[in-house]
Order: structure tokens, then sequence, then C-alpha cells
């Protein structure tokens, strides 16, 4: 359980990493220069998933400490 958390947590920071790839798209006309950023964290849909892999990170770190009493 705890190599399937690990896995999970390096798939989140590759995406991370990922990300930072070009976000800057500079388009250039004859009398102006319009640069549009478009930020990952303002899409709703990443902060649900963030949100849902730190509650699965969270219970299974929790659980993996319990003792098992049979």
């Amino acid at each position: 359980m705890q190599s399937f958390a690990l896995t999970i947590f390096a798939l989140f920071f590759s995406i991370l990493t990922f990300a930072q790839d070009d976000a800057v798209d500079t388009k250039v006309s004859t009398s102006t220069t319009t640069t549009t950023t478009e930020e990952w964290y303002t899409n709703p849909t990443y902060i649900i998933i963030g949100a849902v892999l730190f509650i699965v990170l969270v219970a299974v770190l929790v659980r993996g400490g319990r003792e098992r009493r049979d």
C-alpha cells in the first residue's frame, strides 16, 4: 500500500513539473504585442484532483500506522 501511495505521489509531482513548460504564448502583430498566460492552478479540476489525492494520501498514511490486533 505504501508503494502505491509513493507511486501516486511521484506521479503528482511529475505532472507539476510538466506543467512548468511553455505557459506563455506571445503573439506579435504589426502594431501591438499581446502576451497571454493561463495559470494551471486557476482551473478547478486540478484543485479537485489535488484534494482527492491529498485525502487518499492522508488516509494511507494514517492507516499504515495502525497495528493489527487479531
